[in-house]
């Protein structure tokens, strides 16, 4: 069941203002939520759905294994993005990409250049153990053939360079976790989220440590495998190490380090290999790395020597480390002669089946040999249950066997410890953080401890979350649009109270202002600018001398033009923008213009004077009489009347005029303009100075016609 998890609103949020659906950004953990295993999260926001890496779950089998992928819809998906190549991270990719909709989709698959060039051996190499351990009725998640599949549309990309795939921005920074290993810094409409994936901030013998990203994230998903954990120092994890095989091979025993092919067990190569040379009196004791992935790693690991630390850098100069000088490589346990003291690198690291499953039911009984648990163990695992030092193992064919052997647990998985998890996120302070990749109670420590230690600092605000699988967290991040003002429009500096004019359009989440003769161009073509032609005809009766009388009384000489047409036609354009069409035998007035604000404003203004000429019979015979009203009315001629008579007028032209309460200033409204005309002077003022000037010739024409009569 999905729960919905209310976060407070960002404070770029009005609380008032409406939620809008578009900016709302939810994060749900398909894997990983609360667990250890099957990392897999989905982002959606603005319409976009990405998914955080895909993979299975190594204490299950199975359908069980997979992340809980009926919770999202395959084909909506825009882009995964993986952050390395451990199966728990990527062991379902081929399954998702093949064996659902997602396969049929025009979504995007991203992984870093060295993790793309393990994830086909990896993934294959898996497909081969678990097929060699599986029940003969066992269904397979996928095949080789899948994964070669999946692999054709894996895009690789480099760190720090960043991609954008419709509208969803990302960038990759070295995570220090395994070869090729990346956090990757996403942003939709300007909110950025940092996913860490597994992370480590200590540098060893060949990867550099975790980077910290110069750019601040809004949200920040991080791993949180230890808990409250602190990791004992890097020097002393090494001499308990070597320690614990010295002393085993002394006794004559055997040595099991169970590892993942890649990651953890290429950096315990390389501390082996040191401690062989240092010491000649081991020379003549073997240490095999076994697996069908040796040979194909080692290679991966030679090429990418470029994306390892400084040592690494400086040490190929003279020497390839990866080209060991004390380790041999086993394909398969058939080529392994075990007669004596020897030390056994083999996969896979949770001893669930394969090389290192058969070595420790072989080695098990006998006290003088040992088997040390270097990594990671997820709960549900055989290495979990070895940690514990149990009496007795069952074995793959369930027989029971005597447990003897010497058990020693020294971690080198190269996840952060408790100081660092919180160094980190304290380093780029995020507003909200949300922990993945942690069992139950390790998550639970973390975040309570985080937040009392942090609880009473002014500086730092911060919400944490720790979501269970399916769980819904929402945050709003509605904040204020800001448009770019690009093209022309943009060669003029902007200044204070200076208004910018152009066409507002939207692109992947950007807003840009341009002229409108330029959005073909800034759209590739997918906009064009389109012109409206409005068009009006009205019935008049009155005549072309009554049409030109009135339309010269309120706009001017200098803004009507007149020109003989055939036919008894007259056209007429007024402020330069209007064109009029007087057919006299028709008795019609035709009027057009291209729609705009300005000119639908004017359009308005000319019907208005139109129609008032036809519904004033005694206005049109005053003004047939050729005297344009002198005749004596005195009673109409006072100041009061006078006023009255220019509201009116101002208000048939302008559609609505207001006489103040004193008297002393009429106010005229077009839309959210305003014009006052100062009485008995009938001065103009506006912030328009199209509609000031329009008011003033209409002010000053009536007057001129007018007010002779009441002298």
């Amino acid at each position: 069941m999905e729960t919905a998890l209310a976060v407070p609103g960002d404070k770029r949020v009005a609380e008032e203002a409406s939620v809008d659906p578009e900016d709302i950004l939810t994060f749900q953990p398909l894997g990983a939520g609360r667990e250890v295993g099957r990392s897999c999260h989905i982002l959606r926001f603005k319409g976009k759905t990405i998914m955080l890496d895909c993979g299975i779950h190594p204490g299950m089998s199975g359908g069980m294994q997979l992340p809980f992928t009926d919770h999202v819809m395959a084909d909506e998906i825009d882009l995964i993005l993986i952050t390395h190549f451990h199966l728990d991270h990527c062991g379902a990719l081929p399954w998702f990409m093949e064996k659902t909709v997602f396969g049929k989709s025009k979504g995007k698959v991203f992984m870093t250049y060295p993790t793309r060039a393990v994830y086909r051996w990896l993934l294959k190499d898996s497909c081969r153990v678990t097929s060699g351990s599986a029940p003969a009725d066992a269904t397979m998640l996928y095949t080789e053939e899948d994964v070669e599949r999946s692999l054709r549309r894996v895009e690789p990309i480099g760190f720090h360079e960043t991609k954008d795939v419709d509208g969803i921005r990302f960038t990759p920074y070295h995570a220090g976790h395994v070869l090729g290993a990346a956090m990757f810094m996403i942003e939709i409409a300007g909110v950025k989220i940092l996913y860490t994936g597994d992370y480590s901030r200590e540098e060893d013998r060949h990867l550099m440590q975790a980077e910290v990203p110069p750019i601040k994230p809004d949200i920040m998903i991080t791993e949180s495998t230890f808990g409250v954990h602190n990791h004992e120092s890097r020097g002393e994890r090494e001499a308990r190490f070597t320690g614990t095989i010295h002393e085993t091979l002394n006794k004559g025993g055997r040595c099991l380090i169970p590892v993942f092919a890649l990651g953890r067990a290429q950096e315990l190569l390389l501390i082996l290999d040191e401690y062989w040379q240092n010491h000649p009196e081991l020379h003549g004791i073997p240490v095999y790395y076994m697996g069908h992935l040796a040979k194909n790693c080692m290679t991966v690991y030679q090429a990418y020597t470029s994306t390892m630390n400084e040592r690494v850098q400086n040490l190929i100069k003279i020497r390839n480390p990866f080209q060991f000088l004390h380790i041999s490589n086993l394909k398969t346990l058939g080529d392994f002669e075990d007669s004596g003291p020897s030390v056994v690198l083999a996969s896979p690291g949770m001893l669930q089946s394969g090389a290192s499953r058969e070595l420790l039911e072989r080695w098990c009984t006998e006290q003088r040999n040992s088997v040390i648990i270097a990594g990671y163990a997820v709960e549900g695992t055989l290495a979990k249950e070895i940690m514990n030092e149990p009496e007795a193992v069952t074995t793959l064919d369930k027989r029971t066997i005597p447990r003897r052997m010497n058990v020693a647990t020294i971690s080198f998985a190269a996840h952060v410890d408790y100081q660092q998890n919180r160094d980190f996120i304290r380093a780029l302070a995020p507003k909200y953080v949300i922990l993945v990749h942690g069992e139950s109670t390790e998550m639970a420590r973390f975040k309570r401890a985080f937040e009392q230690e942090y609880e009473a600092d002014p500086e730092y605000n911060f919400t944490m979350y720790n979501p269970a699988n399916v769980d819904v967290v929402e945050f709003n991040f509605r904040g204020d649009k800001m448009a770019k003002v690009i093209g022309t429009v943009a060669e003029e500096p902007a200044r204070e109270g200076k208004r910018l004019s152009g066409v507002l359009f939207k692109r992947k989440h950007n807003y840009f202002i341009v002229a409108p003769e330029e959005l073909a161009t800034h759209t590739d073509n997918v906009l064009e600018m389109s012109l409206v032609r409005q068009k009006q005809q009205i019935h008049f009766v009155y005549g072309l001398p009554m049409l030109k009388h009135h339309l010269l009384l309120v706009y001017g000489a200098e803004a009507v033009s007149f020109a003989e047409k055939d036919g008894n036609k007259t056209e007429i354009i007024v402020m330069g923008k209007i064109t009029l069409t007087h057919n006299d035998s028709e008795k019609t007035i035709l009027l057009e213009w291209s729609a705009n604000a300005e000119n639908d404003m004017w359009a308005d203004s000319i019907v208005t004077t139109l129609f008032q000429v036809e519904a004033s019979p005694e206005t049109v015979k005053l003004s047939q009489s050729g005297s344009c009203g002198h005749s004596s009315h005195n009673h109409e001629h006072d100041e009061s009347a006078l006023k009255q008579r220019l509201q009116q007028h101002l208000e048939d032209v302008f559609g609505k005029c207001v006489l103040s309460e004193n008297g002393s200033e009429l106010t005229v409204h077009v839309d959210d303009m305003t014009c006052n005309v100062k009485l008995p002077s009938y001065e103009t003022e506006s912030e328009n100075k199209l509609l000031r000037k329009s008011v003033l010739q209409a002010t000053k024409r009536f007057v001129a016609t007018v007010k002779p009569l009441a002298s």
